[in-house]
């Protein structure tokens, strides 16, 4: 009701129940009215062209003649223009003026809704498509642990801990690659991090690197190796030493954890 009082288009029963709401000093309607009333002011800056339509203003001119014709001596005599037609056309620049406001009003509510949409959507579709990655890469993994601890190949290794007070490691290794996993493991030192090394059968042959990671909060090691060296078959071992953060070529520690192939 705030735009219609502030245009005075409200009947007496309504703006007397208004002014009397507004009399209790209710701040949050009378800004609004405030507003409404600066907003009022403003239809002649905002307002796009608008008029009747030739068919209402062919009829309100035929009313017009009618009136005159109609009209009596002394009324025709009388100057000004008759109290019906000065109402009518009070009339019709309100509701010109009020429609194009509410229009106005309507194409920036729409605007500003369609641009918070966008934004919201564009976030949401950010955050589902981070999301659905991060899904989609938790599966893969999954599938490809699963793929190696179901393959009738992989053999067991225990990997025991050399030297350090820690619990023995458990790794499945076979052609589709290695799980290795772990409880409790001691966390490596600052930008230190634990590197999984092959062992080769060959003498005298260098130990083939592999990945490198540190333990979960709680102590958890889990190593999916999706692509083993090849000849793994010819692999006489894994172990694990600490390297620094992003894993070495070669190994710079002595080794922690160690099992023999079976």
């Amino acid at each position: 009701m705030y735009e219609a009082y502030a245009l005075g288009t409200l009947d007496a029963s309504e703006r007397a129940a208004l002014d009397a709401h507004l009399a209790t000093g209710c701040a949050e309607c009378a800004k609004a009215v405030a507003e409404a009333r600066w907003l009022v002011s403003q239809l002649a800056y905002t307002a796009p062209d608008a008029g009747p339509s030739d068919m209402l203003k062919g009829r309100l001119m035929q009313r017009v003649r009618s009136e005159v014709r109609s009209a009596s001596p002394e009324r025709s005599a009388t100057p000004g223009i008759p109290d019906w037609l000065s109402a009518g056309i009070a009339a019709l620049l309100l509701i010109t003026f009020y429609s194009a406001w509410t229009a106005y009003r309507a194409k920036e509510v729409l605007r500003a809704s369609n641009e918070r949409v966008a934004a919201l959507t564009q976030e949401q579709r950010d955050a589902a498509r981070q999301e659905v990655a991060a899904m989609e890469e938790q599966l893969v993994a999954v599938r490809r642990e699963n793929a190696i601890l179901t393959d009738p190949s992989a053999v067991k290794i225990m990997l025991m801990p050399q030297k350090i007070q820690a619990p023995e490691l458990v790794a499945m290794c076979g052609k589709r690659g290695v799980v290795l996993t772990g409880q409790k493991v001691p966390m490596p030192s600052a930008n230190h991090v634990l590197q999984l090394w092959f062992i080769p059968k060959t003498p005298g042959a260098k130990p083939m690197p592999s990945m490198s990671l540190r333990p979960d909060s709680s102590g958890r090691l889990l190593m999916v190796v999706a692509h083993p060296p090849d000849g793994v078959g010819e692999i006489k071992a894994l172990a694990i030493t600490e390297e620094p953060e992003g894993g070495s070529p070669q190994p710079t520690s002595a080794i922690r954890w160690m099992g023999a192939m079976s």
